[in-house]
């Protein structure tokens, strides 16, 4: 299969590289940036080139809509072919795990290999606008450190692991003044979007080696949701972390590198897939 043209409207990446080998590209959630994989990837830097990569409208990428996996995944293209790389392994985190399969699934000569964590390739329900709201709702212009911003959100947002998550996106410049790094409102308004999973079209199909790895106190991956993603990743190995909840790779990460060690010890040719 030939790679598509360009997508008009690609964005370039922002991307932390480091270490020797085949391309290994580690792909961030919702609200999140490439540096969450930062201390994982480390790990397998004496065996990969990683990638750590600021998706569109996170971190220090570009800001532009639509915050769709079609756009996300031409973005991811358009960073390989930068790169000079004509396919790579890549782990994706929730959201990113959706961009992932959409990019696999779109042209699967680019993917190796692919390891999804915590999301399956189906429609959610929750919503994130509550959140997004409560962040819009700061007033930027009071806040002088991180801390204020805490202590502002706390009654909209009472868990304090996941206020501290979302206040990583919170930057401060040489005088002093707020700015989100992430843009909310373009996520606010595309959020249907990104609750949704699109295929590239009715018969798209990856057969190369898929992992999903899920928390096993995380409802993100249901067992109904086993189906679509036998009938799209025919090759999908499934594997839990036991005491894990959505963010597996932050609450158990030496667990979540160990499952992708094993995962990605062998070439496992996917073109011996039947």
């Amino acid at each position: 299969m030939t790679s598509p043209a360009p997508r008009s409207g690609a964005v370039s990446l922002a991307c932390e590289r480091f270490g020797e080998g085949p391309p290994l590209v580690f792909l961030h959630g919702l609200f999140g940036s490439g540096r969450n994989f930062r201390s994982i990837a480390r790990a397998f830097a004496p065996r990969f080139t990683c990638f750590l990569v600021d998706l569109r409208n996170h971190g220090q990428s570009p800001h532009a809509r639509p915050a769709d996996y079609p756009a996300m995944a031409a973005d991811l293209f358009a960073l390989l072919d930068r790169q000079g790389l004509a396919a790579a392994d890549l782990v994706g985190h929730s959201m990113a795990g959706k961009v992932a399969m959409y990019a696999a699934l779109a042209d699967p000569a680019r993917v190796r290999r692919l390891a999804v964590l915590d999301i399956a390739p189906i429609r959610y329900r929750h919503d994130h606008r509550q959140l997004i709201d409560a962040l819009l709702a700061l007033e930027l212009s009071t806040i002088r450190r991180r801390a204020d911003a805490d202590a502002a959100l706390a009654a909209a947002v009472p868990d304090a692991s996941l206020r501290a998550f979302l206040l990583q996106n919170l930057v401060f410049d040489a005088e002093g003044r707020a700015a989100w790094r992430v843009a909310l409102a373009i996520l606010r308004e595309d959020m249907d979007r990104l609750l949704d999973f699109p295929l590239p079209n009715e018969d798209a199909c990856f057969r190369g080696p898929a992992l999903f790895l899920r928390g096993g106190r995380s409802a993100y991956v249901p067992a109904e949701a086993e189906h679509a993603i036998r009938r799209l990743f025919p090759r999908a190995e499934f594997a839990t972390i036991a005491d894990a909840g959505h963010w597996l790779h932050a609450e158990r990460p030496e667990d979540v590198r160990r499952a992708l060690a094993s995962f990605l010890a062998h070439p496992r040719d996917r073109r011996s897939a039947g």
